[in-house]
């Protein structure tokens, strides 16, 4: 089965699980496995059933996005990786 390494920030909601195994054939339905399987997550992966859009999935180091987005095909010995944004900073100059 696939694997998603999960960041950091959003471990509480895996119960502080680095890597989460998942089914699926596509990048969409792993990642719907891996809200299946902790609810919690989702409001910080979808809107409106949508991946968010600061939400980085790689397969190795391929950006989704560049690929087939979420209907990028998967196997069994898959390794995703999921990168939130980070954003911030200050307007403020000096």
């Amino acid at each position: 089965m696939a694997q998603i390494r999960i960041p950091t920030p959003l471990r509480p909601y895996v119960d502080g699980n680095e890597h989460v195994t998942v089914t699926g054939e596509t990048v969409g339905e792993a990642l719907k496995d891996l809200v299946h399987q902790y609810p919690e997550l989702e409001p910080h992966l979808f809107n409106n059933g949508q991946l968010r859009s600061f939400v980085n999935v790689f397969i190795g180091e391929e950006d989704i996005r560049y690929l087939d987005g979420v209907e990028t095909a998967i196997d069994e010995d898959t390794q995703l990786v999921i990168i939130p944004s980070i954003a911030g900073g200050s307007t403020d100059t000096y």
